[in-house]
């Protein structure tokens, strides 16, 4: 038998309200709302710490003042004095898209005494810069030589070329292009 508990003001419910739950009342216009804005605060807060914590963690920023001004870099140090190797032909590529340049910076090797040995294009045609390729880091002399005849160039010692048979390469890039004014 079921007991009977008098009443008391828990047992009085408002109309037009349902029970939720015991203790629960119906949520407030635009409640949900106010939670998604929240919860998209709080996301952007924790994307923005993570991402400031990897760029701290990267020492990617340095907050400490020096209270001096950034110094430029020094001038990369020579090694080889530039020499010309008669016996070693150049090959030059051409990195552009610029027709026949490989062809116009071997005769300006040529008219510097430099023996060219093939002209063609390279496997890619967007290279910026201009290089002067040696295979072995006894070439490095003949490798500033000749990019002491050719205005932009770099000179970088590689292996790549090597395999190949080829201990002497010139790949010219766009700044090659616009100094000659190709």
């Amino acid at each position: 038998m079921a007991q009977k508990f008098p009443r008391d003001r828990f047992d009085s419910i408002p109309h037009g309200i349902e029970r939720v739950g015991a203790h629960r009342a119906p949520l407030r216009r635009g409640a949900r709302w106010v939670a998604l804005g929240w919860a998209a605060l709080a996301t952007v807060v924790l994307v923005a710490a993570g991402i400031v914590g990897v760029v701290l963690l990267n020492d990617r920023l340095d907050f400490a003042d020096t209270g001096t001004a950034a110094t430029p870099s020094p001038t990369p140090v020579v090694t080889a004095p530039p020499t010309i190797a008669p016996d070693i032909p150049v090959t030059v590529l051409n990195g552009t898209t610029t027709s026949g340049l490989a062809a116009r910076a071997g005769e300006a090797l040529a008219a510097a005494g430099i023996p060219v040995g093939t002209t063609a294009n390279a496997s890619t045609s967007d290279l910026t810069e201009t290089v002067v390729y040696y295979a072995t880091p006894d070439l490095e002399g003949a490798a500033r030589g000749v990019a002491q005849a050719v205005p932009e160039a770099d000179v970088r010692l590689s292996e790549q070329f090597a395999e190949i048979g080829t201990p002497l390469v010139l790949v010219v890039g766009s700044d090659y292009a616009s100094a000659t004014g190709g």
